[in-house]
């Protein structure tokens, strides 16, 4: 275990279980915004809200146990392997028939958004390494990158409520994905790898340490199953390329943005 400031504690737990208690609210008013009735959204987010609390809870104990960390600092095989278990499964659950039906429904776009407002607490990556933990190779683009999709989100889900921005919405989500990716591969490489390609002191192991290993076996999975979301349905829209289609669904969000707000 890392022997984190309470702080750090505080800092990494926030993300880690506002995002998907975030994405749980948002599920229950897509529900009511696509018509269900509100029996059917406090079931699914009652689901969707014990599920992300028994994975939080699960992984937190297996990181406690060091269940994703080796003696050599590296990171044991079951955390990338834990990684791509959630992200699969949360990918899969959108093919519930209750659950495609909400993230098809008016205003989902901007509920897909809103969770991501959590991620300007990377900057809880740059005090680990002020702290001396991280290397400023990763604690740099991950903090840096997570600072800045955090505080770009409420502006792009205001244009999205506003039934503009569509070009800007894609860009968002690509660079979303590009800034996580580029964090797990930077963090593989600097140590948790069975190949540390980027030699620097310190390395990344506190990444597989907790609290920090609740950020990528949970936060990151749900964050990057919310822009794959967007972009699928911003792509079944047209919404990318802002011609024909995409401009009549831009109709439809605006009027939509009531709901939105009411539910």
């Amino acid at each position: 275990m890392y022997d984190a400031p309470i702080y750090i504690w505080v800092l990494a737990l926030i993300p880690v279980v506002g995002i998907p208690g975030i994405t749980s609210v948002m599920l229950y008013r897509g529900a009511l915004a696509a018509g269900l009735k509100r029996r059917t959204a406090s079931t699914v987010l009652a689901v969707a809200a014990a599920v992300f609390a028994a994975w939080i809870v699960t992984t937190g104990l297996l990181g406690a146990a060091g269940f994703y960390h080796q003696p050599s600092g590296q990171a044991a095989p079951w955390f990338g392997a834990t990684f791509a278990v959630a992200l699969l499964a949360l990918l899969a659950a959108t093919r519930i028939p209750t659950v495609a039906r909400i993230l098809t429904g008016p205003g989902s776009l901007v509920r897909l958004t809103v969770p991501h407002t959590l991620r300007v607490l990377g900057v809880t990556f740059l005090l680990v390494m002020a702290a001396g933990q991280l290397p400023a190779v990763f604690a740099l683009p991950a903090g840096l990158g997570d600072i800045a999709v955090g505080l770009a989100a409420p502006f792009v889900a205001l244009r999205l409520m506003r039934g503009t921005g569509r070009r800007r919405a894609v860009w968002f989500n690509v660079l979303g994905i590009v800034d996580l990716v580029v964090a797990l591969t930077i963090g593989f490489l600097a140590g948790l790898g069975p190949w540390q390609v980027i030699d620097v002191t310190p390395t990344t192991e506190a990444l597989a340490l907790v609290p920090l290993v609740l950020i990528p076996t949970v936060a990151v999975p749900v964050a990057i199953s919310l822009h794959i979301v967007s972009l699928i349905k911003l792509r079944a829209d047209g919404l990318d390329t802002g011609q024909g289609p995409g401009q009549t669904a831009a109709a439809r969000q605006q009027s939509t943005m009531s709901d939105v707000l009411s539910n």
